[in-house]
């Protein structure tokens, strides 16, 4: 078990060596080994004291606070930060250097675009009723990823390169479910249908997983260089998920297409669509195969990265190898 999901409410989480004792109304639930953990979700209301949190971080184990209700980020709890500070130092030169952002953003661009191609031409094969619809998406990513591959001057060219393809994409990727769905647009903040809650969901904890393992690695996750840097926002993490991004979508539409999840699943609050508990318990279950291979890339990703940063310092070794997401 790598993700422990706390999402019962009256839970308490007690330190018992080296493991962590589950209770409800006093009652032993279960206990769960600390070396076995490498991130919690909290997403109901959860008693805890701090040698658990102490406990948390010295095992290298993260953290993720959902609101209970629509599932939304309140808090990170970072492990055992990274302790070589000249690899952040060379981050903080990059973010400075336009070229180095223009390279690194391109090649995650492209392999975004490269994935959604991917997804739409399975699309094709799953849904040739859809035939015209996922054709001219697939036409559109096709021009764009050509255009990326010729040399971009600009970062702000990148990002309207991007726009196109991901309002192309999403043209398409919405006509894979059906009407019952409601599912005609990405929308956030709050989601309000099922296939957004999902996304939302699924992006949140993803990008978390990125957190954590920038902070890993020893990058700072708040410094991307595709994503500017906004208050309160961690960019890198934003940027290392966006090649992730199609994987996630087709893990959702997988995930309706199979009914694993369904419109009984999800309830509407307050103008939001939301994932009810017995539809999370579902979400959280197939979510762990996922989450492995996507934690999987991302450390892939932020490897390469922090060897590309430690070439550009004099003092540090040269790195080799070339970056294939």
């Amino acid at each position: 078990m790598a993700t422990l999901y706390l999402d019962r409410k009256g839970l308490e989480v007690k330190l018992d060596g080296t493991a962590l004792a589950l209770y409800e109304n006093g009652k032993r639930l279960s206990s769960v080994p600390l070396a076995l953990l490498k991130r919690v979700v909290f997403r109901a209301e959860t008693t805890l004291t701090s040698n658990v949190f102490g406990a948390l971080a010295e095992a290298g184990c993260s953290g993720i606070i959902l609101s209970s209700r629509k599932g939304r980020r309140l808090a990170f709890i970072q492990g055992r930060p990274h302790n070589d500070a000249a690899v952040r130092v060379a981050q903080y030169a990059a973010t400075q250097d336009s070229a180095w952002r223009l390279e690194w953003t391109q090649r995650f661009i492209a392999a975004k675009i490269t994935r959604q191609q991917r997804l739409m031409r399975h699309a094709l094969d799953a849904r040739p009723v859809r035939c015209k619809c996922i054709s001219d998406a697939l036409r559109t990513l096709k021009s764009l990823e050509q255009r990326i591959g010729k040399g971009v001057q600009s970062i702000d060219t990148l990002r309207g390169l991007e726009g196109a393809a991901q309002a192309a994409y999403f043209r398409a990727y919405t006509t894979l479910f059906p009407p019952s769905l409601d599912f005609h647009r990405r929308n956030r903040r709050p989601p309000r249908d099922p296939v957004n809650a999902c996304l939302s969901l699924a992006y949140t904890l993803t990008h978390f997983e990125a957190v954590r393992i920038a902070y890993i690695v020893g990058l700072d996750p708040f410094l991307g260089f595709f994503h500017e840097i906004a208050f309160g926002r961690e960019s890198l993490a934003c940027d290392l998920i966006e090649p992730i991004r199609p994987s996630i979508d087709r893990w959702v539409w997988d995930l309706f297409r199979s009914r694993i999840l369904r419109t009984e699943h999800f309830r509407s609050d307050k103008n939001a669509c939301v994932l009810g508990k017995a539809g999370r318990s579902h979400f959280y279950k197939h979510f762990d195969p996922l989450l492995r291979d996507t934690a999987s890339a991302l450390g892939g990703y932020c490897r390469l990265l922090v060897k590309a940063l430690r070439s550009k310092s004099p003092e540090l070794p040269v790195a080799d190898g070339e970056f294939e997401p």
